[in-house]
C-alpha cells in the first residue's frame, strides 16, 4: 500500500495563480527528463516548436466547459443559493416536458429540500430538488425549467465553474476555454490546453507535428484531493469520453512507427491509456472511465507530457508522478516554487518526456 501523505507538499498561496497572464503562451515552461535524472531546463510555452520533433503526434482534448455555475435564491425565502451542475441525469420516466435533469453540486445544501425549488436569472431559470441522492456531499438531483432555449439560458447567464482556489472573477470567460474546445460538457478545462493560441499551433504543424484531438468531458472529482490513507483506496470519479477512428488510427500508426505520442494534459492520457488497457492499442469508442493512474502503473500509449503544476494530494499530482517518478516530480515543484513559478489552473506548465 502507498501513503497518501507521500504526494503532499508545501506550496505559498501567493504562487497561486489567480488570473491568466494576458498572452496564453507567454506563461513559463519547466522542461523535465522523464527518465529521473532530475535534469530540467526553464523555458517559455511559446517555445515548444523547439522541443517537439517532426513526427510527433500531439494529442488534444476538446471539451468545452460548461457554464455550469448559477446564483440565485430559493423560492420561498428569497435566501441566496449557489448551484453548479455537474453530470445530465435522465429521469426514470423520461425527462420532463419543460426542463432538464441534473446531479448538481448545491451550496448551502441544508437550504433546499427535495420538492423546494430556486429561480435564477430574475426567475428566467427555475430548479427544483428532486431527490437528495446526488452521489456525494452537497450534491443533489435537480430539474430546471425556462423560458427559453435551455442552452441559450444557460450560456447567457451561467458563469465558469472557476477552481475553488480562484479567488478573482474572470473578466473573459473565454479564458477558461481552449482555442480548440468544441463540445461543451465539462465541469473544468483541461488546464495545460489554456496555453496554446492558434498561431502556436499553426508553427507546430509546419514543423511536421501532427495534432488530433480526443473528448474527455472533466468532472468535478478532479478538484477533490485523495482523502483516504492509503492511495488504493481512493474511488476515482468516472469521466465521459470519445475517441473518433482518426484520432485511433493515428495513435496505432504512431506507435508502430517509433513517433512519440504527446499528451496534452491529464485528461489525454486518461482517455488514450483507458482505451488501450483491453488490447494495449488505442481503440475507437465512446464511454466512460475510471482509471486510476499512480506510481507503479505500465503505461502503453503516452511517450511525452505536457501538464500544468497540480495541487498536493491530488490525483492529478499521482498520474504524473506515475509517468516520471514521484521524487523526479517533487524536486520539480519545489524548483518551480523557489523560481516563484506559477501554479495550478491558470499558472505556469511542465514538458515531460
Amino acid at each position: 500500500m502507498m501513503k497518501t501523505e507521500l504526494f503532499d507538499y508545501e506550496l505559498p498561496p501567493e504562487l497561486i495563480a489567480q488570473t491568466p497572464l494576458p498572452e496564453r503562451d507567454a506563461s513559463r515552461l519547466l522542461v523535465l527528463a522523464r527518465d529521473g535524472s532530475g535534469r530540467a531546463e526553464h523555458r517559455r510555452f511559446r517555445d515548444l516548436p523547439e522541443l517537439l520533433k517532426p513526427g510527433d503526434l500531439l494529442v488534444l482534448n476538446n471539451t468545452r466547459v460548461l457554464p455550469a455555475r448559477l446564483f440565485g435564491r430559493k423560492e420561498d425565502t428569497g435566501a441566496r443559493i449557489e448551484v453548479l451542475l455537474l453530470s445530465p441525469r435522465a429521469a426514470a420516466d423520461g425527462p420532463p416536458p419543460d426542463g432538464n435533469i441534473w446531479n448538481v453540486l448545491l451550496r448551502p445544501a441544508r437550504r433546499l429540500k427535495p420538492g423546494q425549488a430556486a429561480v435564477f436569472a430574475g426567475g428566467r431559470l427555475r430548479g427544483e430538488v428532486l431527490s437528495a441522492d446526488g452521489g456525494g456531499p452537497g450534491e443533489r438531483v435537480m430539474a430546471f425549467s425556462t423560458e427559453g432555449d435551455w442552452e441559450d439560458e444557460l450560456r447567457l447567464w451561467g458563469q465558469a465553474p472557476l477552481p475553488p482556489y480562484i479567488g478573482v472573477p474572470l473578466a473573459d470567460k473565454e479564458r477558461y476555454q481552449t482555442v480548440y474546445a468544441r463540445e461543451t460538457g465539462s465541469a473544468a478545462a483541461p488546464t495545460a490546453g489554456l496555453h496554446f493560441t492558434p498561431a502556436l499551433l499553426e508553427r507546430l504543424r509546419r514543423g511536421g507535428v501532427e495534432t488530433r484531438e480526443i473528448l474527455l468531458h472533466v468532472g468535478v472529482g478532479t478538484f477533490r484531493p485523495v482523502r483516504t490513507d492509503k492511495v488504493e483506496e481512493h474511488v476515482m470519479h468516472s469521466e465521459r469520453f470519445r475517441i473518433e477512428s482518426e484520432t485511433a488510427a493515428a495513435v496505432r500508426r504512431a506507435k508502430a512507427e517509433g513517433r512519440r505520442v504527446v499528451a496534452v494534459g491529464t485528461t489525454v492520457v486518461r482517455t488514450l491509456e483507458a482505451a488501450a488497457a483491453r488490447t494495449g492499442k488505442v481503440e475507437a469508442g465512446t464511454g466512460e472511465t475510471d482509471i486510476f493512474i499512480y506510481p507503479g502503473f505500465r503505461f502503453q500509449v503516452v511517450d511525452a507530457l505536457i501538464t500544468n503544476f497540480h495541487f498536493p494530494r491530488s490525483t492529478l499530482l499521482m498520474l504524473v508522478s506515475a509517468f516520471a517518478g514521484r521524487d523526479n516530480v517533487l524536486a520539480a515543484y519545489a524548483e518551480a516554487a523557489r523560481l516563484k513559478y506559477r501554479f495550478y489552473s491558470f499558472g505556469d506548465a511542465m514538458f515531460v518526456g
